[in-house]
């Protein structure tokens, strides 16, 4: 299979999918500005993800220093040994006694998943898949391109609100209170319900952004003073999304505070009454605007002419309306797959069975794209994503 273009054209997440789907077994090369990576396929699953022009801080011999997992001196150690015997470094280590197998295949798996994820931040660079045997790395258990792709959306979505507390990488915390014993803590359902029935709704829901969890715990145990964001993720070993993210918690829960570095301000979570004036006229001048351009589009537009749904029906001059309104059809379908889960007790084995059962059109199945979405069954739950473009 041939494949290679520009990431403007033909996104991350696109590539990801077609080679998923075809369960290719080949290298996907990807370039921007500079920097490299090279992802390995075996059947259509991930079985390697390194960069070629890596920092020597994110070698996994330098990511195991960093976090106490081994010592200067074993990692010079080991390195020579690997140049006499051109054993691989994790062999080597295990083999000395410096560090568990299951830590290293743990630290292979974070150095891969950073290394994916990041590319989901590119929005332009080169790639090119070439199909050929791959030989798949030992220490780390391969990734379903689906799964990847998910986690990577999630992500996405997720950053900007975890950046609005986490500033900076220089930013320190100091320990508010104690956490609470585990046992005391509540699920995730008991979270959604509290939310659901309570008087005044919050900022950020408990249920994603206001809960403790083992993340929580493993960062608030790394916290001490004068430690930086920066030294926090290299000890927690969680990555740098999932570390963020567990402080932006925290900070949320009142555990800990935010110390911010000179001259680099942190947000408490609190707005100021100024700052709330001015958000109230900034939607009352955004809202005149929006009922403005309505005005002008009802006296213009010939609306007989639109339908909402039909393969080929709506055109989209910029792509990312298109997948703005694709982000809000998936959720209308992913409503239609739980309506169809309590009515018939299981999930349906195609999108088809939706339209069958009338929970929805059968345009409403690849609406707004020409095919239909890409949907699978796996056990309890399911993927789906949007069709290959």
């Amino acid at each position: 299979m041939a494949l290679k273009g520009t990431l403007k054209d033909f996104g991350i997440a696109d590539i990801l999918q077609l080679i998923g789907q075809q369960q290719k077994t080949g290298v996907l090369s990807l370039t921007n500005k500079g920097e490299s990576v090279n992802v390995s396929f075996k059947d259509g699953n991930i079985v390697r993800a390194e960069s070629t022009s890596r920092n020597r801080k994110d070698l996994i011999g330098t990511m195991l220093v960093a976090a106490n997992l081994i010592t200067e001196a074993q990692l010079e150690f080991a390195l020579e040994t690997q140049k006499r015997t051109l054993q691989r470094l994790g062999d080597v280590l295990v083999g000395q006694g410096s560090v568990t197998l299951e830590k290293f295949r743990s630290m292979v798996a974070l150095q891969t998943s950073e290394t994916l994820f990041k590319l989901f931040g590119w929005k332009s660079g080169t790639y090119a898949f070439e199909a050929n045997d791959v030989e798949a790395e030992t220490a780390f258990t391969p990734l379903r391109a689906e799964s990847v792709l998910m986690e990577g959306f999630r992500r996405v979505d997720e950053w900007p609100v975890v950046k609005k507390r986490i500033t900076s990488d220089a930013m320190t915390f100091e320990k508010i209170k104690e956490l609470p014993p585990p046992a005391l803590e509540k699920d995730d359902f008991d979270a959604a319900l509290d939310d659901a029935f309570a008087e005044e709704k919050k900022e950020i829901n408990k249920g994603e952004f206001q809960s403790v969890g083992d993340n929580e715990r493993r960062v608030y145990e790394v916290i001490a003073p004068g430690r930086t964001v920066t030294r926090i993720i290299e000890l927690s070993m969680l990555g740098e999304f999932e570390t963020s993210k567990a402080l932006c918690n925290l900070i949320n829960l009142e555990y800990t505070k935010g110390i911010a570095p000179a001259g680099v301000a942190v947000d408490s979570g609190k707005p100021s009454r100024l700052k709330g004036l001015l958000g109230g006229f900034a939607r009352i001048a955004v809202s005149m605007l929006v009922v403005g351009a309505l005005l002008l589009i009802f006296t213009r537009v010939d609306f007989g002419s639109f339908r909402l749904g039909g393969s080929g029906g709506t055109t989209y001059t910029d792509p990312a309306a298109q997948r703005f309104a694709s982000a809000a059809q998936m959720t209308r379908l992913s409503t239609a797959l739980e309506v169809y889960r309590l009515e018939k007790g299981q999930l349906p084995d195609s999108l088809s069975q939706l339209v069958e059962a009338g929970i929805v059109n059968a345009d409403d199945v690849r609406y707004p794209w020409r095919d239909d979405y890409y949907y699978r069954r796996d056990g309890a739950a399911f993927v789906l994503l949007p069709p290959l473009r």
